[in-house]
């Protein structure tokens, strides 16, 4: 079997510091590029960014902005959408969600979910924020936005734990190897 091509979107969050085992699971099913968000990488440190690096391509917002070849006629989010053949933004800040729900494009991740197909390709989002976050509106609205935007966009549900805060409750990122698993599940047997 053919390995599929997957984009892992980073936002920031605090879930941010499950990314190296979380590409370890995703690796084994598929080839991943990696694009963080300035954000993101608040919240690793630079062990486990050259951890990232050696085992998968990075990508971030100056690799977009500031190496722009005009006369390649080549924009980088949109040869990673032509590449990737699902999309998987793990974590999903609360501020990532409210971006792309609402249509804006200021980085990478979100020019290439802007852009994306979402007629023939999966994009799965698991968010993680503090409960209260989890719980305003905003997110339910957003939710459901992203929802209906396609059949191909699935959420993957936070969880209720003991939050990075001390708060207790809903808004955990999924575990790690169940998100691998719905991924690489609906990835390779699309409905």
């Amino acid at each position: 079997m053919n390995k599929k091509n997957l984009i892992l979107g980073l936002t920031g969050s605090v879930a941010t510091i499950k990314a190296v085992p979380l590409l370890d699971l995703l690796t084994e099913k598929f080839n991943v590029t990696i694009v963080a968000t300035d954000a993101s990488y608040k919240f690793i440190s630079q062990e486990e960014k050259i951890s990232l690096e050696s085992k998968a391509k990075v990508y971030t917002d100056k690799d977009e902005w500031e190496h722009v070849d005009i006369k390649s006629r080549q924009a980088l989010h949109i040869e990673l959408r032509k590449w990737a053949d699902c999309l998987l933004i793990a974590p999903c800040s609360a501020n990532t969600l409210a971006k792309i729900a609402n249509g804006l494009a200021d980085n990478l991740l979100t020019s290439i979910i802007r852009a994306w197909d979402y007629n023939d390709k999966s994009m799965f989002i698991a968010p993680a924020m503090n409960t209260m976050m989890w719980d305003n509106p905003f997110t339910k609205l957003h939710l459901n936005t992203m929802k209906e935007i396609s059949k191909n966009v699935f959420i993957i549900d936070p969880i209720a734990k003991k939050l990075f805060c001390g708060d207790i409750g809903m808004g955990a990122m999924a575990e790690i190897k169940d998100i691998a698993f719905i991924v690489q599940l609906s990835c390779y047997n699309p409905h």
